[in-house]
């Protein structure tokens, strides 16, 4: 009996999903947009097997415009969206009204448990008040000693390995590592006032569990696991927490990365529980107490609380390490660019030197014009969170800058879209869309940033119009902590080194959920870019 129920359960389960999609599959029909290779699966085949994580949505943006339709699991309508006003509308216009998809949202507690990321609404609204202070800007300027302090010491770090060298002036490098133990090493002192000392120590239980998380849980999903997830949404809550437990590979280096967070999250509670310093700004400070206050409206949970410091070392860290790594990479073809940003650092140093100040000062660093936009190029290219996942929480129009036709030859200029309607984010078509960008939309140019004649845009990102750190009420909270960090580590590594490409050397995109570097045809080894650096003369 109870495998005949189980068996009826599941027809009935499978009957109800498939006539939902049919009447969501309505309002989007017309739609254009590529043929869909499975009826299970969609066109997630096609995505998951693209040797490069954007590729294929690079190619459907190109030839349907700035929205598509794809089919996903269970013959699912998908909306894909690239279009700046249809960003606007999503992601500033509506705030609310398009949270995350049922099965991304429980995705993400998996790994951060329910931090900021992870929660919607007055949940969301709740935790992004409380934690805000500490990414004001005068809190922002007292990290600044840190960054400066940590990026000289992966500096001597480097240095130590070129006089370790066989030619006592140049090494190879593989820069991801250092530069992930660095970033940890930031977010420890500068968010919780503790010292992983990640950078002296490669055998730090957090950098190696941090290492190649991503790799090695989603890269090369089985498809049933991606059917399994396509039924989240009909799942309860309850019910769907434990699928942390399951015993596969995903789920099981998702659950120790969060275990150890929270284990080491508690230890950092406790002790700045314990310090007879109170009243802080820093994240750990506000963290403590928050969880003291009798007012509601400031409370995080111990729950919520630890599930904050998950969030903030894996996404204060690993997104900044992985976007400087995709800077070296670019300046290591372009020598003369390396030399710009260094001629701008020496003038900037005489500026620095002549008000009697021993160090840069954040207004130095926005002074570097060519830097800053080597940095805005570098995060347009390489949006390390690719795509956003969103549905419509109730009908409504979305409209679009530019039109788009349809496959019954209509024109129209904004999509209706049915409650439930999936929408995927191509958060790296929209930063390579032409509209935008201009005709070299696939090419390196930081000198699109120093246009000061460019026709007025549709407002969408936070940052240099991208979308890199999302947008609206979502947008990502540390974004100018991740500015100014990169600032002050590229200013540090272009005045002491040059890079260089290694001949032959093939880099690809990995196609893991995030974008990171990984050598061609050794995609096994995880995120990997070794480079020749060798210190500048007189440095």
């Amino acid at each position: 009996m109870s495998v005949i129920s189980w068996s009826i359960l599941s027809v009935i389960v499978l009957l109800a999903v498939t006539a939902r999609y049919r009447v969501r599959r309505r309002s989007i029909k017309d739609i254009r947009g590529p043929a869909s290779p499975s009826r299970l699966l969609g066109s997630f085949r096609v995505l998951a097997v693209s040797k490069e994580i954007g590729g294929v949505q690079f190619q459907w943006a190109r030839q349907y415009g700035a929205a598509w339709r794809t089919q996903g699991c269970f013959g699912e309508d998908v909306l894909w969206i690239t279009d700046p006003k249809a960003l606007q509308y999503i992601f500033h216009t509506s705030g609310y009204r398009f949270p995350k998809t049922k099965a991304i949202d429980q995705f993400t507690k998996t790994f951060t448990g329910r931090g900021m990321v992870a929660v919607e609404g007055d949940v969301h609204q709740r935790q992004r008040k409380i934690l805000s202070p500490a990414f004001s800007a005068g809190q922002l300027r007292t990290f600044l000693p840190i960054f400066r302090q940590l990026a000289s010491r992966l500096s001597q770090n480097w240095k130590d390995k070129l006089e370790a060298s066989m030619s006592y002036k140049s090494a190879v490098i593989n820069v991801p590592q250092m530069l992930a133990s660095m970033t940890l090493d930031v977010i420890g002192e500068a968010a919780f006032d503790y010292q992983f000392g990640a950078l002296g120590d490669q055998k730090n239980e957090l950098a190696r569990v941090f290492q190649n998380l991503f790799v090695d849980s989603v890269l090369h999903p089985p498809a049933w696991d991606v059917l399994f997830k396509a039924t989240w949404r009909y799942i309860p809550d309850p019910i769907l927490h434990y699928v942390r437990h399951l015993p596969t590979r995903e789920y099981s280096r998702f659950k120790l990365f969060l275990e150890t967070a929270f284990r080491v999250g508690q230890d950092l509670v406790d002790q700045k529980a314990s310090s007879t310093e109170k009243g802080g700004k820093d994240i750990i400070s506000i963290l403590v107490q928050s969880s003291i206050t009798d007012d509601v409206k400031k409370h995080l949970s111990n729950d919520e609380m630890l599930s904050q410091i998950a969030t903030f070392l894996l996404a204060g860290h690993d997104t900044t390490a992985n976007t400087l790594t995709w800077t070296l990479y670019e300046l290591s073809k372009r020598p003369e660019d390396q030399k710009k940003i260094r001629d701008e650092i020496v003038a900037a140093r005489k500026e620095m030197e002549a008000r009697g100040d021993e160090d840069f000062v954040p207004s130095d660093f926005d002074s570097m014009l060519f830097m800053n936009a080597v940095i805005k190029e570098s995060l347009r290219l390489h949006p390390i969170i690719p795509m956003l996942f969103r549905e419509a929480a109730s009908e409504d129009v979305i409209p679009l800058s530019q039109p788009i036709e349809t496959a019954s030859g209509k024109v129209i200029n904004q999509v209706p879209v049915s409650k439930g309607q999936v929408i995927n984010i191509s958060i790296c078509a929209y930063n390579r869309l032409q509209s935008v960008w201009g005709e070299d939309a696939d090419s390196w140019n930081p000198n699109r940033f120093l246009d000061d004649n460019k026709e007025r845009q549709t407002s969408v990102g936070v940052f240099a119009n991208l979308m890199t750190f999302s947008a609206g009420i979502r947008a990502c909270i540390g974004w100018r902590f991740a500015v100014l960090e990169m600032q002050a580590v590229l200013t540090e590594l272009i005045e002491m080194f040059e890079f260089k490409y290694p001949e032959g050397l093939d880099v690809v995109r990995l196609n893991s959920g995030i974008m990171s570097p990984a050598i061609r045809g050794k995609v096994e080894m995880g995120v990997q870019l070794p480079l020749h650096v060798s210190l500048v003369h007189g440095a």
